[in-house]
């Protein structure tokens, strides 16, 4: 993990400190009401650890996608039994490449952000897989200098968005009410909402008083290790409710 893809050349985070990010995040979802299953680590694959990004997870199904990062192309083969184990179905992309973290689900329609790992041939895929599951899906534009789709924005309830400036959008977004995160927070908007709580990062102090004016509980979590090889909150689990 400590070797996983970064957008620089700093260093990476410590072992022992994501540890126990992950572990504070484990508890956080437990606590919140989840069942957690941890799977076993893959020591090949780095970037292993964001399990978001090789699958896309609903209640009815699952679909199992394609990292764009040639370094990542082993782990939805890897993921793919745990998958076939807990999902009634499981459909797979034919062509392309798609990160699950250009991926946001809205109670309308799936959000399939274009990005340098996400390209329109996987998009158009992932299309057509959502259709089999009773869902629509739609491509939009991940503004330049932004790794994925949702490390830009991220659902606080059904009806609002959180956004960075440059997703602050309502061609993207449609009838979505729109928070714009404090440019000098940008990062804190990869947030995560699961069931009525909101989980933003504990270094994005007014993010937090943004969503909860906004009638939204939230739960502030350590993710600064985690962040230096630029990843957030919904990056690290798959959830779904079971059908």
């Amino acid at each position: 993990m400590t070797q996983g893809l970064r957008d620089g050349d700093h260093d990476g985070p410590a072992y022992d400190d994501v540890l126990t990010e992950h572990t504070v995040y484990s508890e956080a979802l437990r606590a919140l009401g989840l069942t957690v299953e941890i799977l076993e680590p893959l020591e090949a694959f780095p970037d292993s650890i964001f399990v978001e990004d090789p699958a896309l997870v609903f209640g009815e199904g699952a679909i199992l996608l394609n990292p764009g990062a040639p370094t990542r192309a082993g782990e939805a083969a890897a993921i793919l039994p745990a998958l076939e184990r807990l999902f009634p179905q499981v459909l797979t992309l034919g062509e392309g490449h798609v990160d699950g973290g250009d991926i946001l689900v809205t109670p309308q329609e799936v959000l399939i952000g274009l990005s340098a790992r996400t390209d329109a041939s996987g998009a158009a895929t992932l299309i057509a897989a959502l259709e089999k599951l009773g869902r629509k899906g739609r491509v939009v534009e991940t503004p330049a200098g932004v790794l994925h789709f949702k490390t830009g924005c991220g659902l606080i309830d059904e009806e609002t968005v959180a956004v960075v400036a440059e997703l602050d959008d309502s061609e993207i977004f449609g009838p979505l009410r729109r928070i714009v995160v404090p440019a000098e927070e940008a990062a804190g908007a990869n947030l995560l909402r699961v069931c009525d709580t909101v989980l933003l990062g504990n270094g994005f102090p007014q993010l937090r008083d943004l969503v909860e004016a906004h009638g939204v509980a939230t739960m502030a979590l350590p993710v600064s290790e985690i962040g230096k090889i630029d990843a957030g909150l919904s990056c690290m689990s798959l959830r779904w409710r079971a059908a």
